[in-house]
């Protein structure tokens, strides 16, 4: 299910093999994986629906992937 947060302006690593445990933001568990987590900026402070499946065509942002089988 994607999660929404209040993000602070800053940089961000999204993650993208689904093995972290600070899901959606990056752990550092794919260290002996093919997968790099996807790094995006925040400008300034705002509220974003962000993907926890990894399914998303959006990436970091929910776009509703989940839904589809």
């Amino acid at each position: 299910m994607p999660v929404t947060l209040d993000l602070l302006p800053r940089t961000y690593l999204w993650c993208t093999c689904g093995m972290s445990k600070n899901q959606p933001f990056c752990d550092g568990s794919h260290a002996k994986t093919e997968f790099k987590p996807l790094k995006f900026t925040i400008p300034e402070k705002i509220r974003l629906t962000l993907c926890n499946c990894q399914r998303t065509k959006n990436a970091p942002y929910c776009d509703g992937s989940h839904n589809s089988p």
